[in-house]
């Protein structure tokens, strides 16, 4: 069976299918790149396939810096020195090469390339985003390592702001990235462990955005076929990391989950947002963890919702039960702690979290509302492994 290749340009101009990196030097020229700061993570930076980029910039007349000081949860210093060192090599663009974080501080630096004002003013947050200065804003090619945060398809990043142990949603609509190439042989190395971690992010978004309430049939279509993809070939990519078929299903599937969710999110996300920043746990796993207790809770008003989703996943056992069962025995196959316990989070900081959760922009997109009472209890049945809230 041959693999699928395809150029689309919604939400952004994209590149997809095998063997598509080759392609790197001609997206820099798209966006009029001649000399890239190349963002990655400090793993991703010492193996052959960087390497390789490298190289093929390199003949193209295109040499790229590589900057890779940054953290799992991303932090502000780690923007900060990406901006430092993008000035001092007189870079003209970035190259995000990697999982969520090298996506999300790419994407980040170059917003901040030629602004004067601090990052923490352009949260998302109201207007913000009208202070930056578009004109300094870099062009930005995505290259997707990882099949889960979708950042390549987003206008927004999620740094931690070390002073205030928060994570901190950073947005401009000219962060989103003018090339991206999507590549599932780039995926083929992900250990089994982050396959499953970061699939279950891109399910987090795109069943997040399903439920969200209000108009958007656009969103709705994006994240009901996402869901599908990943039903239909996380399960493969996970137990076979090099099913390219099943590893470009899962690419797309991360793509239109952040394509989706411009619906909204809800507490899965609010609730883990807080949870990553004071035990800087993984975010796709925290979801996992979350998933079942958020759906639990907000039953009543996605009941519907999911009985549809589960006549389109075509699930054995229609209906909300039938969608929570394929959720949980998802979960148990991919070997997804059922606790928050067991990712060494602790019921006392129940408060703390829940009045952070409350604050969260994704908090509101939640289709039933919830303030720091109900993510509070969320939260202590996800610690207790409760599912009868």
């Amino acid at each position: 069976m041959s693999l699928p290749v395809g150029n689309w340009n919604y939400p952004t101009h994209t590149r997809f299918g095998a063997g598509r990196i080759r392609e790197l030097p001609d997206a820099c020229a798209a966006l009029g790149i001649a000399r890239p700061l190349l963002v990655t993570d400090p793993g991703l930076a010492a193996l052959p396939l960087l390497a390789a980029a490298r190289d093929s910039l390199a003949a193209a007349g295109r040499p790229a810096s590589v900057f890779s000081a940054l953290k799992p949860n991303p932090v502000g210093a780690n923007v900060e020195a990406g901006v430092a060192q993008y000035r001092a090599d007189g870079c003209d663009g970035v190259i995000a090469f990697g999982g969520g974080s090298a996506l999300d501080v790419g994407k980040t630096v170059a917003l901040m390339a030629g602004q004067r004002r601090p990052l923490w003013d352009f949260e998302d947050c109201g207007d913000n985003y009208l202070r930056a200065d578009p004109a300094g804003i870099a062009p930005v090619v995505a290259v997707p390592t990882t099949a889960g945060t979708g950042s390549e398809m987003g206008r927004a990043a999620v740094i931690v702001n070390e002073a205030e142990q928060r994570k901190v949603i950073v947005f401009h609509p000219r962060m989103l990235p003018g090339e991206v190439i999507m590549d599932p042989e780039l995926t083929v190395g992900l250990p089994s462990k982050l396959t499953a971690w970061t699939g279950l992010d891109a399910l987090a978004h795109c069943l997040e955005a399903w439920c969200a309430p209000g108009f958007h049939p656009l969103a709705d279509g994006i994240a009901l076929e996402g869901m599908r993809l990943i039903h239909d070939s996380l399960p493969r990519a996970y137990a076979d990391g090099a099913d390219l078929r099943a590893r470009g299903d899962m690419l797309a599937a991360a793509g239109m989950g952040a394509t989706a969710f411009q619906k909204g999110l809800g507490a899965i996300h609010a609730l883990s947002h807080p949870v990553g920043a004071h035990y800087d746990t993984h975010h796709g796993l925290t979801n996992a963890v979350f998933m079942p207790y958020v759906l639990v809770f907000n039953r009543p008003a996605i009941e519907t919702r999911l009985e549809a989703a589960a006549r389109y996943l075509g699930l054995p056992q229609p209906g909300f039960d039938g969608f929570l069962q394929w959720v949980m025995a998802l979960r148990e196959q991919l070997d997804i702690p059922h606790t928050l316990a067991e990712l060494g989070v602790d019921a006392a900081a129940a408060g703390r979290i829940a009045a952070e959760a409350e604050q969260d922009p994704s908090a509101a997109g939640n289709p039933v509302p919830v303030k720091a009472p109900e993510l509070e209890r969320i939260f202590l049945a996800a610690v207790a492994g409760r599912l009868d809230a």
